[in-house]
């Protein structure tokens, strides 16, 4: 009798790891939320380039005439000033537009000189503790226990009211979070094998801070910086609002409600759509870093 002849088993096809992009998307995707703010922010980001384009008027161009008229949708509202017009005869829509342009603006540069500084003396206060660590830290505890509104405008009343001034303000304001994060980071990764492998095979300090350590703390530097976006746009606005940021007749959003506050019970449009656009603005901003915790902190991945 001939024993029956058992089939090899089949070698199961070997998978290759998913391309890091494609793992990214997965994880931010699953938010919903961070989804929607991403649209939102492309939406804005769209609108400020397309500026000169598709705003129908001169933002700055003024016409008592038509002054205060409401949206086109109430009595005596017309197309052609789709959104109403200001106290002086403005376009709304026109000035909420290239308004787009100065929050990104804002953002970004105050964003910018904060992660730079704050990165570096994160680096700095993380390899050489010690007396350089106390003294770094301390001073980021000192501006961070002071309200971060009220220390923006006394730095932008000592040093004159203005756009880049305020832009300067905010950045100092925010930069202690991008301090401590960098240092905590480093602290975490100088304490890894292939950081004491880089120093064995004689790597130098600036090669360790830079080459070997900095593109590992990334991570929650890049949400810190989506959420710090939302700060600036929403603490210039605030100053704008008190008459410290950008000036008139700057469309920015701030001052736009600077110059509707005695208006608010008769033209309502003066100051919500303003109000409005800084709202989203700034939702969309905090929506984005949510995902990106949620996709680039392993923490917080799901399995």
């Amino acid at each position: 009798m001939n024993a029956e002849t058992i089939p090899a088993p089949v070698a199961a096809p070997a998978t290759s790891p998913p391309h890091p992009l494609r793992e990214f998307w997965g994880y931010f995707s699953a938010n919903h939320g961070a989804v929607a703010g991403l649209v939102i922010i492309v939406a804005v980001v769209l609108v400020a380039l397309l500026a000169d384009v598709i705003a129908p008027h001169d933002p700055n161009l003024t016409n008592t005439a038509i002054a205060l008229q409401p949206p086109f949708w109430q009595e005596g509202g017309s197309l052609a000033y789709p959104l109403g017009t200001d106290p002086i005869g403005r376009d709304i829509l026109s000035r909420l537009i290239y308004g787009a342009q100065l929050s990104l603006l804002i953002g970004i540069v105050v964003v910018s000189i904060s992660i730079v500084v704050g990165t570096v003396l994160g680096l700095v206060a993380g390899f050489f503790r010690g007396l350089t660590e106390i003294f770094i830290m301390r001073l980021m505890d000192i501006v961070l226990t002071l309200p971060s509104l009220l220390l923006a405008i006394v730095i932008v009343a000592v040093l004159g009211p203005g756009l880049m001034n305020a832009m300067l303000a905010v950045a100092l304001v925010i930069l202690p979070h991008y301090v401590r994060l960098a240092r905590a980071a480093v602290i975490t990764e100088t304490s890894k094998d292939y950081v004491m492998a880089a120093r064995v095979s004689g790597a130098g300090t600036g090669r360790l801070m830079f080459r070997e350590v900095l593109p590992n703390c990334t991570a929650p530097l890049i949400v810190q910086a989506s959420l710090g976006i939302s700060t600036a746009i929403l603490d210039a606005a605030a100053l704008g609002f008190l008459g410290l940021g950008a000036q008139p007749p700057s469309p920015e959003w701030g001052t736009m409600l600077a110059d509707a506050r005695e208006f608010v019970l008769r033209a309502w449009w003066v100051v919500t759509f303003p109000g409005l656009a800084i709202l989203i603005t700034v939702l969309a901003f905090n929506l984005l870093g949510d995902g990106l915790r949620d996709a680039l902190d392993p923490k917080l991945k799901r399995s």
